[in-house]
């Protein structure tokens, strides 16, 4: 198996979904700004889309795919009950958790959008939305299951292309909403269940060859099923720290006016470079590092670790100079629309560029849990990350009056690099990291690779300084030039340099 070309299939995937993510996010921005309803949407969204990221972006997978694997290498039949057993307990606990949420909600929004209460008709509308959306996590929480199944059999093109389905749906409901003069935030809010069931059903018709499912609703629960669940909260936290952040910066940033809309731009144009780097390394690594520990196969364990941290430092490294050096371009050209008005580019480009500061550390915290995960040790990333999130929140509250809702990004960036250096210091303290004298060696390159780049964008941004102001109405071309040049340019340094030779990332 090749890292670099399983990574490639689940990055044209999820590339395919993101861009159609920024066209959903741009006609919001259009329509909605970020007004009352732009806000209360984005509150409803934020709680079942992080739970999505949560599950279906390497959580869930982090738990399931080293149990899984260690019952299926005994026989097929094992494999079998013990998912069958993991599915029926998993859609009793969802069902109870989205019940409990439609009952409470009200307190459910005033938890993870407190400064809300200060204007009721922004807390109803955010209630009525969270009532609408919420059940979308019962779906996107079983879609991750079959998207596990699909992993642990190295079939990744269907659950990376899964998340396609939202952004299809969720871009016809605005159109719709436009022609038909409806409200498009509540609108959009049905349009996330539908996607959920939508996804749902995709995923199971692709698993149906690997695995046919069977409820077992059984009064006594394996010690398996009971080892899996008691990982599974650890990993939530461990593989999810980056969500778990920006869910609690929401929450901070609900009490500044439009702050919460500010944040989610912002993380819309970062998280691009985070699923690839971060996600789609983690998740295509995971079962073939987790396959590797269990046959104690040492040369093939080192191998997997060093080249999928080259792989994540080869895409983050660029991406997060670029996003440093072209945050407000990149606003600008995205969402610089309609509603969404010149103040506001400047604003969320702010909070872009201090989430550029972290993109690097956002990728590697994903790759460096997995070296635990892959041992089926979730309680060492759990504590970890929840350093990580107490630091979070610490430096978010001790400076929030002086720097507003900027400090949320700032304090995740900061937080999130001194959980790498904790990740590292126990990795090497346990022997868990095998490096290779070529890693360092090849980060030298990327380094070099990611100047050349970043020199050229500085002189595309100031050769085309003109086609990218406010007021220019097709600057989002520019700016897709401007993004063609520089990757071609960043592509052929690692080229000469040999790093995107295959064999670099054969697993075995």
């Amino acid at each position: 198996m090749n890292l670099l070309s399983s990574t490639s299939i689940f990055s044209f995937f999820t590339l395919i979904s993101r861009i159609l993510g920024y066209v959903r996010d741009i006609l919001i921005a259009i329509f909605l700004g970020t007004s009352i309803l732009a806000d209360a949407f984005f509150v409803a969204f934020r709680l079942p889309n992080t739970f999505r990221r949560l599950f279906a972006e390497g959580t869930f997978n982090a738990a399931f795919i080293p149990s899984y694997t260690s019952a299926y290498l005994k026989n097929k039949k094992t494999g079998k009950i013990f998912a069958d057993d993991v599915l029926s307990l998993l859609l009793l606990v969802l069902i109870f958790i989205v019940t409990l949420a439609e009952i409470f909600t009200p307190l459910l929004v005033y938890l993870i959008a407190p400064g809300f209460i200060t204007d009721d008709t922004k807390f109803n509308l955010a209630v009525q939305f969270t009532r609408i959306t919420f059940p979308f996590l019962l779906f996107v929480s079983l879609s991750s299951f079959f998207s596990g199944i699909l992993n642990s059999n190295n079939k990744f093109a269907a659950a990376a292309a899964a998340p396609i389905i939202l952004n299809i749906i969720l871009i016809i409901t605005i159109l719709i909403s436009y022609i038909y003069d409806l409200q498009t935030a509540k609108q959009l809010s049905y349009g996330v269940t539908a996607a959920g069931i939508l996804q749902l059903l995709f995923l199971i018709y692709f698993a149906f060859e690997y695995y046919k499912p069977s409820l077992r609703f059984n009064l006594k629960i394996t010690s398996k099923v009971k080892l899996f669940f008691s990982k599974l909260l650890p990993s939530i936290l461990s593989s999810g720290v980056t969500q778990i952040n920006i869910l609690v910066g929401t929450i901070i940033a609900s009490f500044q006016s439009g702050a919460v809309s500010y944040l989610y731009y912002a993380d819309r144009v970062y998280q691009i470079n985070l699923a690839i780097a971060g996600i789609a390394v983690g998740t295509v690594s995971l079962p073939i590092l987790s396959k590797a520990w269990k046959k104690k196969n040492y040369t093939q364990v080192s191998n997997i670790q060093n080249k999928s941290i080259q792989l994540s430092l080869l895409l983050s490294i660029p991406a997060s100079l670029s996003l440093i050096i072209a945050s407000e371009e990149i606003v600008n050209g995205l969402f610089g629309y309609g509603s969404f008005t010149q103040e506001d580019v400047e604003i969320t480009s702010y909070a872009l560029m201090f989430f550029g500061y972290g993109v690097v550390a956002f990728a590697l915290v994903k790759i460096l849990a997995n070296f635990f995960f892959a041992r089926d040790n979730t309680k060492t990333p759990f504590y970890i990350s929840s350093l990580i999130v107490f630091l979070n929140v610490l430096i978010s509250l001790s400076f929030f009056n002086q720097l507003g809702f900027l400090i949320i990004p700032i304090a995740t960036s900061i937080s999130t690099w001194l959980g790498v250096i904790i990740f590292v210091y126990f990795l090497k303290k346990n022997n868990f990291l095998l490096t290779q004298n070529k890693l360092f060696y090849n980060l030298l390159k990327i380094v070099f690779s990611s100047t050349i780049m970043s020199l050229a964008l500085m002189f595309a941004l100031e050769k085309f300084s003109s086609y990218l102001d406010y007021n220019y109405i097709y600057k989002s071309i520019y700016l897709v030039i401007i993004v063609c040049f520089v990757g071609v340019v960043y592509l052929l340094s690692c080229y000469l340099f040999g790093l995107l030779k295959k064999e670099n990332y054969k697993a075995y």
